[in-house]
């Protein structure tokens, strides 16, 4: 019998990924993760999680157009866009609209088409609402850009550097998928019930709204501006440490170890971080971190983990915070989506039992 949240409690057969802890790995359909995230863009990743292999050159090119093709935003969605409260926050507005998505022509294409309906059309829903709040005017796709390239080109109005491209699509590829996690569960659990495909994605959605599941970069950034600088580094983090306070972005519930997707994202920043003052100084502070804790805490072998250089690249690419956990929802709607897929085929309702403690 499992822990309270289900702890050790397998749920469900999986071929979409692994996540061993205790040797600190990530595999997508038998690839290491941090490999895909060095090696491939974002279009190549995401086919390898919905189809389980890497696409040819025609088969990639295929789902690339495929992509580009459906990012235009239905007009009703498009209208509960404008119109939605402006202090509602971007999590509620794509979980209301991807609800929304579940208009009966949608539901009648196949599950793959909805799949990719869903992954192209959460940057644009991102991106235009980013926009009319801040009272700019709407920046249309460019067939022209890759999906990463122009998620940026529309939140920004500005072609993105290449730099920043492959910063952020490491990310998003790192992001893609990881186990069994609430969102990814509670897609499956409501994709058991036969409900339709864009109900279990705007279930999933509202699983990661909650700050325990897609809320963690923002406190690093708060950290890293509160540092400020290189040379306040040290000061600043043996601080926190003495006075027993944790620091953001180190440590992991999961990885025993290095987290790998925090190695991959580190090579990336290494590889541009002479580019970008605040890369610069985020690489600084996580050595000088790193060194600092196993000076004060040898037996615990704390790490950095995924969100110490996902809130350094979101930062560098110029995302306010806002955007941090839908961006997180974007990247993992290509996990969602295979999850959904996988329950789909071989399904049973999930039905866990509850243990009366009541009078």
């Amino acid at each position: 019998m499992g822990g309270k949240g289900l702890e050790n409690v397998v749920a469900a057969e999986t071929a979409v990924s692994m996540v061993d802890g205790e040797k600190g790995r990530l595999i997508y359909r038998g690839h290491p993760a941090a490999d895909l995230a060095i090696e491939s863009s974002f279009e190549e990743a995401a086919y390898l999680l919905l189809e389980g292999e890497k696409p040819s050159e025609e088969q990639l090119q295929t789902f690339t157009e495929s992509l580009k093709n459906k990012r235009k935003v239905p007009e009703h969605i498009h209208k509960m866009i404008e119109h939605f409260p402006n202090d509602l926050d971007m999590m509620s507005v794509l979980e209301a609209s991807v609800a929304a998505l579940a208009e009966r022509e949608q539901l009648e294409q196949p599950a793959r088409s909805q799949a990719e309906r869903l992954i192209a059309v959460l940057p644009v829903i991102i991106a235009s609402r980013h926009r009319l709040l801040q009272q700019k005017e709407i920046v249309h796709a460019d067939a022209g850009l890759s999906h990463t390239a122009n998620y940026l080109y529309m939140l920004h109005g500005r072609k993105p550097e290449k730099a920043e491209t492959r910063a952020l699509e490491a990310y998003l590829i790192l992001t893609m998928e990881h186990g069994m996690n609430a969102s990814t569960f509670t897609s499956r659990v409501i994709a058991s019930t036969e409900s339709d495909f864009f109900s279990a994605a705007a279930g999933a959605i509202g699983a990661l709204k909650g700050p325990l599941h897609g809320g963690a970069p923002g406190g690093v950034i708060d950290m890293l501006e509160d540092i400020g600088a290189k040379e306040k580094a040290e000061a600043w983090l043996r601080t926190k440490i003495e006075a027993g306070e944790r620091l953001m972005g180190f440590g992991h519930r999961v990885y025993k170890t290095t987290d790998p997707r925090a190695e991959a994202l580190k090579k990336i920043c290494e590889s541009i971080a002479g580019k970008n003052d605040w890369l610069d100084t985020a690489y600084h502070v996580e050595q000088k971190a790193v060194q600092l804790l196993q000076e004060y805490k040898p037996e615990r072998e704390l790490y950095t983990n995924v969100e110490f250089y996902a809130a350094a690249v979101l930062k560098a690419v110029d995302l306010p915070k806002s955007l941090f956990t839908p961006t997180f929802a974007l990247s993992r709607s290509v996990g969602w989506s295979a999850h959904i897929a996988e329950q789909r085929e071989n399904n049973r309702i999930i039905r866990p039992q509850s243990m009366y403690i009541g009078k």
